[in-house]
């Protein structure tokens, strides 16, 4: 608790807008969480531009689909080839994007202090504190929770000491299967994070897969 509230002293001793001292709150339930993603110019996140970010706000088992974001952002630079095969963005599809700043504040506002839940979540966040810290002075302070986690822990769980001779395939689609949860069409921001949201809420509820474990393959 004491190294809780240093954190949050020194976070509010950088903060350069207080407008946006709500978000050094401490969170009033982990009951409500927001799930994230984003799309991007580039792989590399040093080079990367934002062009979308989708969020979901999840209230226990529930997926509130009313309480969504989906925002297009209009990039400065070119969008890397590689990356367009990915989420299919073209530059002419976010020519008309809103700026980068309406958006992260129209994100910081939908998140609040809420946990945040993603897919490779990581790159997300470190995404969005490249735009936040020099803006703000600080990033994202929000608790950071990582699906391919939660399903590689119920797997351990699932086939117990076998699986130190196997191998547990955390790709996105591969999770979807085993959970047996649908496909929902392109991978575009809003579609990922509404995706990622449903492994959560099966994952939290006692690691539901579709077919009984397997011996695993050496």
């Amino acid at each position: 608790m004491i190294l809780d509230r240093l954190a949050r002293y020194l976070r509010h001793q950088r903060l350069k807008d207080p407008a946006f001292a709500y978000l050094l709150e401490p969170i009033q339930s982990e009951d409500e969480v927001v799930c994230v993603d984003c799309e991007t110019t580039d792989i590399n996140p040093r080079k990367a531009e934002i062009l979308s970010i989708g969020a979901v706000r999840i209230r226990g088992n529930r997926i509130l689909t009313s309480e969504k974001l989906e925002l297009f952002i209009k990039p400065k630079g070119q969008i890397n080839k590689e990356s367009i095969k990915v989420h299919q963005l073209r530059y002419c599809d976010v020519a008309n994007g809103m700026d980068l700043d309406t958006a992260l504040r129209l994100f910081l506002e939908f998140t609040g202090t809420r946990p945040l839940v993603g897919y490779y979540l990581e790159f997300d966040v470190a995404m969005l504190n490249k735009y936040l810290k020099p803006w703000l002075g600080i990033g994202l302070c929000n608790k950071k929770i990582e699906v391919s986690g939660l399903f590689y822990d119920c797997q351990l769980k699932r086939h117990g000491s076998g699986i130190a001779q196997g191998h547990i395939d955390l790709r996105f689609d591969k999770i979807l299967q085993d959970l047996d949860l649908p496909v929902l069409g392109k991978h575009d921001a809003f579609n990922d994070a509404l995706m990622t949201a449903m492994m959560y809420v099966k994952l939290r509820n006692g690691c539901q897969f579709a077919q009984p474990p397997k011996k695993l393959s050496t």
